[in-house]
């Protein structure tokens, strides 16, 4: 059940990623029309939205990716065969994981904070908008990583049972 919950969270994740990289088109290309063809006049704020944009588009990656299990994970050893091995394995890159993810977490709300004071140069947009994608990021990973850590334990257990 909520595995499903936040799969579907995931994907409404993977659209907005989507349509962020859709939305990203705009200001770029704004930017390439009115340096290199001269139609249009240049905007400077084109340069801070898409950096926005892209802020964003990033963070969001890292949230999918850490759901999907690649953002951190690079295998150097093969995978293990025995379900203790391969829960030790998986474990570990999952609590370095969560441990990270609690580190943007608690962080990212002083970085936040930070970012409520500022207002960027050219929109004169509170820069909260970008600087708050951190410790949101941060929190959906600690949620992403505990439910595969608890899968990574119930696998584990299945497997024992099986075995038996």
């Amino acid at each position: 059940m909520i595995g499903r919950i936040l799969d579907s969270f995931c994907n409404g994740l993977r659209v907005l990623l989507g349509l962020l990289i859709a939305a990203l088109a705009i200001p770029v290309g704004m930017q390439v029309l009115a340096r290199y063809t001269g139609f249009i006049p240049v905007y400077l704020w084109t340069e801070e939205l898409a950096t926005f944009i892209f802020v964003w588009a990033v963070m969001i990656g890292a949230m999918v990716a850490v759901w999907d299990g690649t953002h951190f994970d690079v295998r150097v050893i093969p995978d293990a065969k025995h379900p203790l091995l391969k829960l030790l394995q998986d474990g570990f890159v999952l609590l370095m994981t969560f441990a990270f993810a609690l580190i943007f977490a608690w962080y990212g709300i002083e970085y936040a904070e930070f970012g409520y004071i500022q207002n960027s140069v050219m929109m004169r947009a509170n820069m909260l908008i970008t600087y708050i994608s951190v410790p949101i990021t941060g929190v959906v990973w600690t949620i992403f990583t505990g439910y595969r850590l608890y899968e990574a334990f119930e696998t584990y257990k299945n497997s024992k049972k099986a075995l038996a």
